[in-house]
């Protein structure tokens, strides 16, 4: 044996994908072929534009020796509907069993399955099983661990939040179908040490590994462009959403000043804020930017600010713009001061810490460069796809030789 064969089963997968996770996918599953594997990816186009998005970008090329499995049913939106109601995949259910068992697949990786096939379709596939939990969707059941669509999680309140956030219960959550599932993964993946604190502390039974997101090193080395803005900014890149907390951000660039604000990226706040910022010349608003375009303004900016008031369980811009030799300024919660400790940041705790930081950016010349070649070096070392991708390997390696499959074990090991 020499490659193994992975199958990814997730929920968003590009183009059909709304970020973080469809990417993080992506990105591995592009590492793995090159290292001399193959992968088949499963996903969902009806839960893609059951959440409002119909349209997406054609559906690029993928290298040989990946194959993507795009599920879509006459039935539209009411496919991954049943799916989040009943935690078992009802429409495609017969589909997944034949793409698993025709795959033959040493190792099964299920991603965000929340809309593909709930926790029902952790029992397929006999291989070794691995669970990344891009999210917090093992412990919440609106994922994010924002309670009543207002505050950070600190306590369950899982009935009155859902339906705060506009969503039905879930009534699988309450059969203990997910608890017996769970037993049929030999290894689980967190994206960050506080992530996984996270998790044990709303009560998940099992270990959990942390392997971070990464990105490649090759899309770092094109030559540095003119700038896209006339003044010197600081940058915003993620989902409008309340979770993200813009709302702090903006009234700091309402006054004249030094820089601007430039906020890459849509969502549903995005209405709410455009009326803070209305009459504000500082503050521009990007549109959602594709991953191509965003280095010119990572390259640029004087630092990217990422504000968020929620319990995230990484931040893939964070090592974006530090792999860009852009500082990073962020909220002190979550799994950013892990990932800042590491070099290449600053941190605040308020719209006041924020305010002080800018100034200090503003104040000392050499400190954006300084940060920055810091930033770079921690990306290198320890999220760059090089760092990353062996410390999965021999996840996997492990994983296997504790379930007795010395074959995989050995393959993994070869490869890592």
């Amino acid at each position: 044996m020499s490659g193994l064969r992975f199958c990814l089963p997730t929920t968003f997968y590009p183009p059909y994908h709304f970020g973080g996770d469809g990417v993080g996918v992506q990105r591995l599953a592009r590492a793995l072929v090159a290292g001399g594997h193959r992968v088949t990816v499963i996903h969902d186009v009806d839960a893609y534009r059951a959440l409002g998005s119909r349209r997406a970008r054609p559906e690029p090329p993928e290298p040989e020796g990946l194959e993507v499995v795009r599920l879509r049913s006459r039935l539209g939106a009411l496919a991954p509907l049943l799916t989040y109601l009943t935690g078992r995949p009802l429409v495609h259910g017969a589909t997944l069993r034949g793409v698993l068992a025709r795959g033959r697949f040493d190792v099964v990786h299920f991603n965000n399955v929340s809309l593909v096939g709930g926790p029902g379709l952790l029992a397929y596939g006999g291989s070794l099983k691995l669970y990344e939990a891009h999210e917090h969707w093992l412990v919440c059941p609106t994922h994010v661990l924002w309670r009543h669509n207002r505050e950070a999680c600190t306590g369950r309140q899982c009935v009155r939040c859902v339906l705060h956030h506009g969503r039905p219960p879930q009534p699988w959550r309450y059969t203990g179908l997910l608890e017996r599932r769970l037993g049929d993964i030999d290894a689980f993946i967190a994206k960050s040490e506080f992530s996984r604190a996270k998790h044990r502390e709303f009560g998940f039974p099992f270990d959990m590994e942390v392997v971070p997101y990464f990105l490649p090193l090759a899309e770092a080395a094109a030559p540095r462009s003119p700038s896209p803005h006339e003044r010197p900014f600081f940058l915003f890149v993620g989902r409008l959403e309340p979770i993200k907390g813009l709302d702090d951000v903006l009234p700091l660039f309402r006054a004249g000043g030094r820089a601007d604000l430039l906020v890459a990226g849509s969502g549903t706040h995005e209405p709410a804020l455009r009326r803070a910022a209305a009459g504000c010349p500082r503050v521009r608003f990007l549109g959602r930017v594709e991953l191509d375009q965003l280095r010119r303004y990572y390259d640029h900016a004087l630092a990217l600010v990422v504000p968020s008031v929620g319990f995230e369980t990484f931040g893939i811009v964070l090592i974006e713009a530090m792999r860009q030799a852009t500082p990073v300024v962020a909220r002190r919660i979550g799994p950013f001061p892990e990932i800042v400790a590491r070099g290449g940041g600053l941190l605040f705790d308020d719209a006041a810490g924020l305010a002080a930081v800018i100034d200090r950016l503003l104040d000392e010349p050499g400190l954006r460069d300084e940060l920055g070649r810091a930033g770079e070096r921690a990306f290198r070392e320890h999220w760059s796809e090089p760092a990353v991708v062996p410390r999965y390997l021999d996840l996997v390696r492990r994983a296997a030789e504790r379930k007795g499959l010395t074959q995989v074990a050995a393959a993994a090991g070869r490869a890592a």
